[in-house]
């Protein structure tokens, strides 16, 4: 396995719209609402992202949105799951994203989701609803702890 920074050329920005369509839950309604020029801009202006490869293919990607201080995308092809891909992904992008400077992160997931799971046993607080989502914050103090 090999984890790297997001780029926002072809050679990335496709896979990671491949593993982002193929998961099993918090599936988008419409892939189109995420485009290949959102990644783009997430990863170059936003914030920043990161893959894992497995023999030179993206098999999980990880995205923070530094401007509205949250998390926009974690995911692993389902094909890949259960292997730490997630956990190491989680783990560049937070240290990254505390490193830049803010105080705490948000993101929001499907409820009764291995995702909700995840983000509970990495330390996240679950703060409310975001619609029909379930809201999760860490703290830099938080964080800390865990590290």
């Amino acid at each position: 396995m090999i984890f790297r920074e997001a780029t926002t050329t072809t050679t990335d920005i496709k896979p990671i719209q491949m593993v982002r369509n193929s998961v099993k839950e918090n599936r988008l309604s419409d892939p189109s609402l995420v485009s290949d020029a959102d990644c783009e801009e997430f990863i170059n202006r936003k914030g920043k992202g990161w893959v894992c490869e497995i023999n030179q293919q993206i098999v999980g990607f990880a995205i923070a949105d530094l401007q509205a201080q949250n998390i926009w995308a974690l995911f692993v092809h389902p094909q890949f799951e259960n292997h730490g891909i997630g956990k190491q992904l989680h783990q560049l992008m937070l240290d990254w994203y505390f490193a830049q400077g803010p105080i705490h992160v948000w993101l929001s997931t499907a409820p009764g989701t291995r995702a909700e799971t995840f983000y509970q046993k990495a330390g996240w607080k679950a703060t409310g609803m975001q619609g029909k989502e379930i809201r999760f914050e860490m703290s830099l103090t938080d964080w800390k702890k865990r590290n």
